[in-house]
């Protein structure tokens, strides 16, 4: 077993990728650690699409104003979505199963890198969410959170630098 301390300092934003896929094994084990994530009285809102497609990988990356195109490069990008009425905690839900995504993708010696979708616009009158949801399928109910890129790193990153813990951001017992 990994010791989740030294993952957590080797995950960073990985943006770009080498031209490979990735192992369906290693994804399913990536989706597998998604479904054990907690959520808000075990009512599992989430719901992922895995885009391998090189043609849908590259329209995702058009999804954003911004902070998406590295998309394109990527070989898996899985949306993180919520179904809204089985939690008024969704994005909390959602957000957990996504970081367990990019921790379980650290381990198995995978780059990912956050994309967010929700409260994003793809231009000043089309969010990213409906783009996503026309180009993707997904039906009304579900909400999307955010999209995860993995692949084989084509970049390498120093580990997190633990000078920069704000350990004064913690108080113990009051403020």
């Amino acid at each position: 077993m990994s010791n989740v301390i030294d993952v957590l300092q080797q995950r960073r934003s990985i943006r770009r990728y080498e031209d490979r896929p990735v192992e369906k094994e290693k994804i399913e084990t990536i989706l597998r650690a998604a479904l054990m994530a907690p959520s808000s009285k075990r009512c599992t809102p989430w719901h992922f699409v895995v885009v391998d497609d090189k043609e849908k990988l590259q329209k995702m990356s058009e999804s954003r104003t911004m902070g998406s195109t590295f998309l394109n490069g990527a070989p898996v990008a899985i949306l993180v979505l919520a179904e809204e009425s089985k939690s008024d905690v969704w994005v909390e839900d959602a957000t957990i199963a996504a970081i367990l995504m990019q921790v379980e993708a650290t381990d198995l010696g995978l780059g990912s890198c956050w994309v967010q979708v929700r409260n994003r616009m793809k231009d000043d009158k089309t969010s990213t969410e409906s783009y996503l949801k026309s180009l993707l399928g997904f039906p009304d109910g579900l909400k999307a959170e955010c999209m995860i890129a993995i692949g084989y790193k084509g970049e390498e990153k120093k580990p997190f630098d633990e000078a920069h813990i704000l350990k004064d951001r913690i108080h113990w017992n009051q403020f």
